[in-house]
């Protein structure tokens, strides 16, 4: 009976969860592909464009990764801003915030936690800080090359561009370019070794 009733709840916490995240592909117009699944809720704001390739997992709760797991994965895009994720794509409990353009390539995985930013929120001036709205406010793309692996906790910053089939460590704060086939991590960023085919 308990076997019956643990499957129930289950089930039901995967159900209403992705009723809610189909209304809101729908509201905000969000294109995506085959097999794309969204393990628990997901936050999505915004009126840019999102577009979602195939095979893409994105799990926002802790019951589907406890890592990162006290956190939703959040996806905001800004009005005439541009996300796109392609195909074979992994993403834990993690916040992506597009004010501009960011592109996820294919095979890319993005561990709990994590932080991928194209903007810099505010101005390094106090005076357009004081500022109502706020000027001098940053943006530049984010590309994520196919087939890297980021790290659980790590912070992308905008303007970078991580080549193809690098892995930045868990904690690593990311705020200039690394190259293809490289092993990076640290805060800020550091070379560690190249990854040998």
């Amino acid at each position: 009976m308990i076997n019956l009733l643990f499957k129930f709840y289950q089930s039901l916490i995967l159900i209403v969860p992705n009723i809610s995240n189909r209304i809101k592909y729908l509201m905000l117009d969000i294109t995506y592909g085959k097999k794309f699944v969204v393990k628990g809720s997901l936050f999505l704001k915004g009126k840019g464009q999102i577009k979602i390739g195939n095979n893409v997992t994105i799990n926002s709760s802790h019951l589907y990764n406890p890592i990162g797991g006290q956190e939703f994965t959040s996806i905001v895009v800004e009005k005439d801003a541009s996300l796109v994720i392609e195909n074979n794509v992994g993403i834990s409990n993690s916040t992506i915030y597009c004010s501009k353009s960011i592109l996820i390539e294919d095979y890319v995985l993005i561990g709990g936690n994590c932080k991928i930013y194209d903007t810099n929120f505010h101005s390094i001036y106090v005076r357009h800080r004081k500022n109502v709205p706020e000027t001098d406010i940053k943006s530049s793309p984010v590309i994520i090359r196919s087939g890297v692996f980021i790290g659980a906790g790590s912070i992308i910053l905008k303007g970078v561009e991580i080549g193809k089939n690098s892995v930045i460590g868990a904690g690593s704060v990311v705020s200039k370019n690394i190259p293809s086939n490289e092993v990076w991590g640290g805060n800020p960023v550091k070379f560690i070794k190249k990854i040998k085919n």
